[in-house]
C-alpha cells in the first residue's frame, strides 16, 4: 500500500467574514492553495471563533453552518457551507488527546472561521469538516503541545488548518472607506513572527507575551492568535514554512497565511 505525502499544516488569516462572498487577492491566494494541495481525506479546522472553557470536537454526520456575526449584509447569513462530518476522525482525535478530555458533540457546527475560507478552498464542500475548540482556560503552550499531538494526522490524508489574523486588534482597525496604510507595530510584529517561524524558533511565539509592546498591540487578546499555534505545532524537522498569502486589512489585520510542510 503506498503511504500518504503528509500534507502541510496551514494557518489563514481570515480576516473580515465579507471575504467569505468576495473575490480579491486573498479569496484568490486561498482558491490557489486548494488548487495546489493534495485532495484531503478530511479536514480538521481550529478556528479564533471557537473559544470557549474546555476542548470540543464537533461530531455530527452534517455540521451545520454557524453564522457567528452581526451587522453584515444579508447575502452573508445566507451562505451555507454543507460539507460532510467526520465522526470517525472526532473520536481518533479524542483517542490522540487522551488523557484530555475532549468533548465529542453536535452543538457547535462550522463557523465562518473555518467556511469564509474553505468556500474559496474547496467550493465544492464535498470534503468531511470537523471543528476543535479552542480552551480558553489553557495557556498558549497547551494549544501548541495540541498541535504536536494532532500532527500524525497529516499523514492520514487529514488538513490541518488554522484559521485567526496573526495581528488582530480591532480597536484599531480603520472602520471607514479610505484605506489605511498597515500601522508601524503590526509590520514590526508579523516581521519579527516570519523571521521566528523562518528560523524554526517557535518557543518566542508561544511566549508571545513576552516579544513585546508589538505584539501586545498585534494580539490584544488570544482568540485570533493561537490557532497558529497548532499549526506550528503540527511542524517537523524537514518542513519547509511558506507565507502564501501576505497582506494587512485595515492598517491593523494581518491576512497572513502560513504554511509548515
Amino acid at each position: 500500500m503506498v503511504k500518504d505525502a503528509p500534507l502541510p499544516a496551514v494557518f489563514f488569516g481570515h480576516g473580515n467574514p465579507m471575504n467569505a462572498v468576495q473575490t480579491n487577492a486573498y479569496t484568490e491566494a486561498w482558491r490557489r492553495i486548494g488548487e495546489e494541495l493534495p485532495r484531503p481525506r478530511a479536514i480538521l479546522s481550529i478556528s479564533a471563533h471557537w473559544f470557549v472553557p474546555g476542548t470540543s470536537v464537533t461530531a455530527a454526520d452534517a455540521p451545520r453552518t454557524v453564522h457567528d456575526f452581526g451587522g453584515f449584509p444579508a447575502e452573508l447569513y445566507e451562505v451555507q457551507y454543507p460539507a460532510p462530518g467526520a465522526p470517525g476522525l472526532a473520536r481518533r482525535i479524542q483517542e490522540m488527546l487522551a488523557p484530555f478530555a475532549v468533548e465529542a458533540g453536535t452543538s457547535w457546527g462550522l463557523d465562518h472561521g473555518t467556511w469564509s475560507v474553505l468556500r474559496h478552498v474547496y467550493p465544492e464542500a464535498d470534503i468531511p469538516v470537523i471543528q476543535l475548540s479552542i480552551d480558553e482556560t489553557r495557556p498558549a503552550s497547551w494549544h501548541f503541545e495540541i498541535g504536536r499531538r494532532l500532527a500524525p494526522l497529516r499523514d492520514q490524508g487529514v488538513f490541518i488548518m488554522g484559521s485567526g489574523n496573526l495581528v488582530h486588534n480591532l480597536h484599531a482597525y480603520a472602520w471607514g472607506r479610505h484605506a489605511q496604510a498597515p500601522y508601524d507595530w503590526a509590520v514590526r510584529f508579523e516581521r519579527r513572527a516570519k523571521e521566528l517561524m523562518l528560523a524554526h524558533d517557535f518557543e518566542p511565539l508561544v511566549q508571545y507575551e513576552g516579544l513585546g509592546p508589538d505584539a501586545i498591540l498585534s494580539a490584544p487578546t488570544p482568540d485570533h492568535y493561537l490557532p497558529l499555534l497548532y499549526v506550528l505545532g503540527a511542524w517537523r524537522v524537514g518542513d519547509a514554512i511558506a507565507f502564501p498569502v501576505e497582506g494587512v486589512d485595515g492598517g491593523s489585520i494581518s491576512m497572513l497565511a502560513v504554511s509548515a510542510g
